[in-house]
């Protein structure tokens, strides 16, 4: 029987938050100065939307502006998230390498299962070596439909994972857990929601939590 522990990444074990900003106005200004966008930096609107596959985000940020504006403001700003994170801008929650030890010790396979792009991804394991404790880091673009319930299947399939939990922030998250079977765990961090909370199975606001939980 495979235990396994799969988390969401931006506002679940990485502090988007500190580098978000940055990379959003880095990207906003270079479109300033292609006079394609004249307001300030849409940060909230995209505060609001965490959790959702990059495309759609600028789908969102971006309503009124060619599908390769969109395209070519996606990359420039995941370059720009990578180059903050590789440059320490950013973090990792508090006790991210605690729990993951504890998991490890207590034979749980760790998993990462997120919205967030692979070049991103690998950007955060590779600076906070995290594949020291995680055993397979899934992108939704591994995916298809862009839905965070396929790819948490596709983990499931690929490991023969039997029980075990999602740990995220987000309803995505939570609706990928319960729709595959698994525990849904909230995370109460920078971006979630109560109502999104409300449908979880359980919620921490502090990933240490997570060693009485499971324990039992």
């Amino acid at each position: 029987m495979t235990h396994a522990i799969i988390f969401d990444m931006d506002g679940t074990l990485f502090q988007t938050d500190k580098i978000l900003e940055l990379s959003l106005n880095d990207t906003f200004d270079l479109l300033r100065s292609r006079n394609e966008w004249d307001t300030d930096t849409p940060i909230n609107t995209y505060r609001d939307i965490m959790g959702v596959p990059l495309p759609k985000v600028w789908e969102t940020l971006l309503p009124s502006h060619s599908k390769e504006v969109r395209e070519q403001s996606n990359q420039f700003f995941l370059e720009r998230l990578v180059e903050n994170i590789r440059e320490g801008e950013g973090a990792l929650y508090p006790n991210v390498k605690k729990v993951f030890t504890f998991l490890k010790e207590n034979n749980y396979s760790i998993y990462i299962a997120s919205n967030g792009l692979t070049e991103y991804l690998t950007a955060i394991v590779s600076y906070y070596q995290l594949d020291h404790w995680i055993t397979e880091t899934f992108s939704i673009q591994q995916i298809q439909s862009l839905n965070k319930s396929d790819l948490i299947e596709t983990i499931i399939q690929k490991h023969g994972i039997t029980k075990g939990a999602v740990v995220g922030d987000r309803i995505s998250d939570i609706n990928a857990a319960k729709e595959n079977g698994l525990t849904a765990i909230g995370c109460n961090f920078d971006f979630a929601r109560s109502d999104e909370l409300s449908q979880a199975d359980q919620v921490i606001d502090d990933l240490k939590e997570l060693k009485a939980i499971f324990l039992n």
